[in-house]
């Protein structure tokens, strides 16, 4: 690299580095007061807000990284531009393109960044609930779909327990198999009782089907069926469940494919997990952005590099709500939804990259 390569890139992750630190913080502080009641109400101690938001901030991190990309470039930019640095470097044989390169590369590594980030993220969303008691066990849990052992899914319509009894009403299993020595197979089965003293589930009065090959199917009714591996307790199943947000990819897209055989609507959720892809990469698309168009408003100092930054954000989250509705809604394919946003500003700053005069 050379000497101003470097110097635009330590620039940048100054800037970075304070932006994306400092974001979280402002959000934590708005989140809190619209919260305060809430935990004085249900007697949260301090240690327990305190580790709430301790494990939040990776996610706050994560909203941050375009605010943060945009604001490192837009000040980049800026402040060469307002000290004649820029006109320093063009004057040295070196195009605002070629100074815009170092710019792009720090963009680019922010956004894998940010794209490792998105595994960190689910398991401490899963902590910060957890560290305000909010993982225990009810009495009773209606539609849910649990994921067991051996790729089996449990779609479960309700389930009860009382001292008397614990009772699934409706329920489902699918797995997927690899052909006749490893079958996929559903049951469906109007109930299934909890055997405490055997330690599984017996389904009652259903029919199993087995699907050896694409184009036959074997099927069974049954009295009484146990599955080896439905041992699952009572206590597992009651336990509050995981949303998309405390999923990982690979989690969520599983999630989703059992939710599919199941027949349940899963658009949204398809938007949301292309979104863990794209989103990160809003730090490099937005450092094309806005680099040129900062550099067009001359030497307009801080209040214009800053107006430029929020009005970019605004559009950009805007943008980012307006395509996951559309997405949800089927009105366009979820991997559509969730690049448009990026396709939008992409397509507008090469044009302002080849626009600016060099």
């Amino acid at each position: 690299m050379r000497t101003l390569d470097r110097y635009v890139v330590r620039q940048f992750l100054r800037i970075f580095l304070v932006c994306v630190i400092g974001v979280p913080f402002i959000f934590i502080v708005i989140s809190l007061t619209d919260s305060i009641d809430s935990f004085l109400r249900d007697g949260a101690t301090p240690g327990a807000v305190f580790m709430h938001y301790l494990y939040q901030f990776p996610y706050n991190m994560l909203l941050a990284f375009p605010i943060a990309s945009l604001l490192a470039a837009v000040f980049t930019v800026s402040s060469m531009s307002r000290h004649s640095e820029l006109t320093a470097a063009k004057a040295g044989g070196m195009s605002f393109h070629r100074i815009t390169v170092s710019l792009l590369v720090a963009g680019l590594g922010m956004s894998l960044v940010a794209l490792s980030l998105t595994e960190v993220v689910p398991h401490a969303n899963r902590l910060s609930e957890d560290a305000l008691g909010e993982s225990g066990t009810k009495g009773s849990r209606l539609s849910f779909v649990f994921r067991g052992r051996g790729g089996r899914y449990y779609s479960i319509q309700r389930l009860t327990r009382t001292d008397a009894l614990t009772r699934i009403e409706q329920i489902r299993v699918d797995r997927e198999g690899t052909g006749y020595p490893y079958p996929s197979y559903s049951v469906d089965a109007p109930r299934a009782d909890w055997d405490s003293i055997g330690g599984r589930w017996v389904m009652r009065n259903g029919a199993l089907r087995m699907f050896p090959e694409p184009d036959r199917t074997v099927a069974f009714q049954f009295a009484e069926l146990h599955q080896v591996a439905f041992t699952d307790s009572p206590e597992d199943l009651l336990a509050k469940s995981k949303n998309e947000d405390e999923m990982g990819y690979a989690e969520l897209r599983e999630y989703i494919e059992a939710l599919d055989r199941s027949g349940s609507r899963t658009r949204g959720l398809r938007t949301q997990l292309m979104m863990r892809i794209a989103f990160p990469f809003t730090c490099l698309i937005i450092v094309l952005f806005g680099a040129p168009l900062v550099s067009s408003t001359g030497r307009g100092g801080a209040s214009i590099a800053i107006g430029i930054a929020l009005v970019t954000t605004i559009l950009l989250l805007g943008l980012h709500r307006i395509a996951e509705a559309l997405g949800a809604s089927g009105v366009i394919p979820p991997p559509a939804a969730a690049w448009l946003p990026n396709g939008l500003f992409l397509l507008t700053g090469v044009y302002l990259f080849t626009r600016v005069r060099t």
